[in-house]
């Protein structure tokens, strides 16, 4: 029997991506298409047996090589994945990529191309596109040599090879044998894409080939970790919306943070809390445009099209939707039976201080680094930071999005004192008018504030909220942020009760639910995987260079084969959580930054 008939759910980890700036799809080490959503980030799947069986919809290709080894890798500096089988009868590579389309409104196109390198084997196709996230029933239907698939108020895909294909259940099938140095295409999409004509697949294949390794050139990262590093900055890229400038925080919804548990998110929007962090990454890599295109797309959300200030939410859908309420898919079964699996994200209505400091941080280093800000972009501003005045005294849910009591976080308090920092140097360095003693003394305020209500001189470290004796996870961005020397002896004690009590072998909890009670849902998540690049910049920062340079290392072995990470791990490091992570590859790229001037005797300069 075929391993396309025997398909159950792949680990997270066992996917690599490929993605054109619309929209993503996760490909398994079986050579099946798990995941899709088309045509946009978020829009509904038509693949997602990630989150259910096969009948959830799926995209299979694979040889008939019964114990062959599989394995991917990407063809290198692109994302063009290629999955490969080898036996002693025959060695099969799949290359699996979303073409980029002449034009930004482009729709994605699905484009597999099955090639034996040596030997002769047969090979199976089953395409089964189930719309809306299996809600809609599919019908497909044969249109001359093509597979058309259609459903009520969706739009219609069609499948069209140079391999006979047929119907079976409402799936596109195949079966075909293969010699050595012959090849079968495969082209997904909209049914009138002009890419579908004969020869398209070629040439789809050789520009797609071309802009990747073009960008990933324009990379000025030089240092030790160059090919993690790059593969970091290919996956955010691939994260980036090419129309609106606006990065997801992962391809994917659903995906659990605790085995079998409740704690499945829809992670295919645009936080604001990693706004800083973006810019950072793409400019420190060289990536200027896209920090620009980015900062355009956050201006966006900022003020309306007349100009006119507007309430800044925590996260939004990459066209600018506000409004993301959460639905239930009860008919998923979920991946590895945790339910229930959510679209849309309720977070959208939560109050957050703390964006109000990553939008001023990413302000700063843009017109730092970027774009100078305009005159109206600076009277925003302006009033983004008036607004921190004002608030910055109230409790919120914090960065974790907490759905239970609202406290008064430390970490929204200190993203408080950035967005006044940042504003204060921002309008010295450019000489732009601002109330500099009104800001100036709140800015003093918050710090003041922090220092006496949120150390605990009993316990020797920083707590999470007033009133609460629990640590954080987001207490590493103090030093990063440069609230706090890296050396100062109350940060160390506090990097000491981190280690004790988050840190497990190098990967870093962002807090013990069980012991804090506060996050308001069952189960414990797994480590942070961004935070645990974080510890590793701390302990750069602190000095500790040998033991930044291991922990590292061990950290770059925890990604999935393909140099991928999800949000999380689990206490045997593998994968959980929505994958790939934009913020942990964010966090990636600072520490490999950092660490890797540090241990070349470097003074780091490209600082805030």
């Amino acid at each position: 029997m075929a391993d396309y008939q025997l398909e159950r759910q792949s680990a997270i980890d066992a996917h690599g991506i490929i993605g054109d700036m619309c929209s993503a799809a996760l490909v398994n080490d079986k050579g099946s298409v798990d995941f899709f959503c088309w045509p946009e980030f978020d829009s509904p799947s038509i693949f997602c047996s990630l989150l259910d069986t096969p009948e959830a919809g799926i995209f299979q290709l694979a040889p008939d090589l019964p114990g062959a080894r599989r394995e991917q890798i990407y063809l290198p500096d692109t994302n063009v994945l290629q999955t490969r089988w080898l036996s002693d009868r025959a060695v099969v590579e799949v290359t699996d990529l979303l073409p980029i389309g002449d034009s930004e409104d482009d729709l994605p196109v699905l484009m597999r191309r099955v090639r034996v390198v040596s030997g002769q084997v047969t090979i199976h196709m089953r395409c089964a596109v189930r719309h809306d996230y299996a809600r809609a029933k599919t019908r497909a239907r044969m249109d001359d040599r093509h597979v058309t698939f259609a459903a009520a108020n969706q739009p219609s895909l069609r499948l069209s090879s140079d391999q006979v294909l047929r119907i079976e259940d409402n799936a596109a099938v195949a079966e075909f044998t293969l010699e050595q140095d012959q090849s079968a295409e495969f082209l997904l999409g909209g049914i009138d894409d002009p890419r579908f004509k004969e020869g398209g697949a070629t040439l789809c294949l050789e520009r797609t080939l071309k802009y990747w390794r073009d960008w990933s050139g324009q990379s000025s990262y030089r240092g030790r970790w160059r090919e993690m590093v790059n593969r970091s900055a290919l996956a955010l890229k691939l994260l980036t919306s090419r129309k609106h400038g606006a990065i997801v925080a992962a391809a994917t919804f659903g995906l659990p943070e605790t085995p079998g548990g409740e704690r499945n998110w829809d992670y295919r929007y645009t936080w604001i809390r990693d706004a800083s962090f973006t810019v950072y990454a793409f400019m420190r890599l060289g990536y200027v445009q896209e920090a620009n295109d980015y900062m355009r797309w956050l201006r966006g959300r900022v003020s309306d099209c007349q100009g006119k200030p507007m309430k800044i939410n925590i996260l939004y859908a990459i066209d600018g939707r506000q409004e993301l309420p959460e639905t239930e898919l009860s008919h998923l079964s979920g991946h590895g039976g945790a339910v229930p699996v959510r679209i849309g994200n309720q977070a959208y209505d939560q109050i957050q201080l703390d964006i109000f400091g990553e939008l001023m941080d990413a302000v700063y280093l843009v017109n730092k680094y970027g774009d100078a800000i305009s005159h109206e972009g600076w009277k925003h501003a302006v009033e983004v930071v008036d607004q921190v005045c004002e608030t910055w005294q109230q409790t919120d849910v914090g960065i974790w999005e907490m759905r239970g009591e609202q406290h008064h976080f430390l970490h929204s308090r200190l993203m408080c004192w950035v967005a006044l920092d940042r504003a204060i140097r921002l309008a010295s360095k450019r000489s732009l008018p601002a109330p500099f003693a009104r800001w100036d003394q709140t800015r003093q305020a918050i710090y003041a504030d922090i220092w006496e209500n949120f150390w605990n001189e009993e316990r020797g470290h920083f707590v999470q909220h007033i009133g609460g004796t629990a640590l954080d996870g987001s207490m590493l961005l103090m030093p990063l942020v440069r609230f706090v020397s890296a050396k100062d002896p109350r940060w160390l004690s506090t990097l000491q009760a981190i280690e004790k009590t988050l840190v497990r072998d190098g990967m870093v909890y962002r807090y013990r639910n069980e012991d804090s009670g506060i996050d308001g849902l069952a189960g414990a998540e797994g480590a942070f995987a961004a935070c645990s690049f974080w510890y590793v910049e701390c302990l750069a920062r602190a000095g500790q260079v040998e033991k930044a340079h291991l922990e590292f290392e061990q950290l770059l072995r925890l990604a999935n084969p393909l140099g991928l990470y999800a949000e999380e791990f689990d206490s045997h490091a593998r994968h959980l959580g929505n994958t790939p992570q934009a913020l942990t590859h964010l966090a990636l790229i600072s520490a490999a930054c950092f660490l890797d001037r540090k241990l070349s005797g470097e003074k780091n300069n490209w600082q805030p």
